[in-house]
């Protein structure tokens, strides 16, 4: 597995992007440009936006480091850690999708978030929770189909049940996958040896707990369309539990990974919560 260097762009405050279960830091290739105000048209043009965004590959993923065998969000936190440290950041405004959403909730609990946007996050669970026995079996039912991609690679996509197939746990329909972005959810679903490491743990551990204690700002975005952790079933751990000013957004007419399918409506909404509770911009000198 070849080791990627992050999306890293713009200037400003950092932000940071954290990918869902078997994706890499290729979900976000539509988004952190229009979070960063770059012109992915002409790079050398100055980013217009005030974030700095750094979008990682988490270990055991595609292009991420290989991890221990038994992977858990412990480490993918520790991981995530090392890379605030190395850029210098002690706080970060984190932005999680699924199991990046999980991983930002334990990122914040260690005080290293400066708002928190969990976009459908993984982890709404207690240790017997009915709820975390549904999605590991979710992901074991698709281990024929994985088996099949990882075989095949591209040409998987001849199969004529390949959109069908590819869609439900990423997009609201097949027309919200683009065959780009097909080849990259195949890349990246058939190199990430996290498939089996983080669904042997997550058997044994609870989910997210002391949610009621989160410091920062935290913004809950519902997907209308989740089929891998559907509303209300697996965001009431969410809702119960996290303080009351909780900001939530429902999403609608997309699925668990939105940012294949509506870039720029995801990059509109993290936009707009973080701007309203980020430090104001430094004022300019008057000449």
């Amino acid at each position: 597995m070849t080791l990627r260097a992050p999306i890293h762009l713009g200037s400003g405050e950092p932000m940071l992007l954290l990918h869902p279960f078997m994706m890499s830091q290729s979900v976000w290739k539509d988004v952190a440009p229009l979070i960063a105000g770059v012109d992915v048209a002409d790079p050398t043009a100055p980013a217009t936006g005030r974030y700095e965004v750094y979008a990682p590959t988490m270990p055991g993923h595609n292009g991420g480091v290989k991890g221990r065998f038994f992977l858990d969000t412990v480490e993918l936190a520790d991981d995530m850690e090392r890379r605030m440290d190395e850029l210098g950041w002690d706080t970060a405004h984190i932005v999680g999708n699924s199991l990046g959403g999980w991983v930002a909730f334990e990122l914040e609990r260690r005080g290293r978030a400066r708002t928190l946007t969990g976009i459908a996050p993984a982890g709404g669970w207690s240790r017997f929770t009915p709820a975390k026995f549904e999605i590991v079996f979710k992901f074991v039912a698709g281990l024929p189909v994985w088996l099949i991609a990882k075989a095949l690679g591209p040409r998987a996509l001849r199969l004529p049940f390949a959109r069908q197939l590819a869609y439900v746990p990423v997009s609201a329909g097949p027309e919200g996958l683009s065959d780009e972005d097909l080849l990259v959810i195949i890349d990246d679903v058939t190199h990430c040896p996290a498939y089996y490491q983080l669904l042997l743990k997550s058997l044994l551990l609870p989910g997210l707990r002391e949610l009621t204690e989160s410091a920062a700002p935290v913004h809950l975005v519902i997907c209308e369309k989740d089929r891998v952790l559907p509303h209300p079933r697996f965001t009431r751990h969410f809702t119960e539990h996290l303080p009351e000013h909780t900001e939530i957004t429902h999403l609608d007419g997309v699925g668990h990974i939105p940012m294949f399918e509506a870039p720029e409506r995801v990059a509109e909404t993290i936009v707009e919560f973080v701007d309203r509770n980020a430090a104001p911009p430094p004022r300019k000198a008057v000449m």
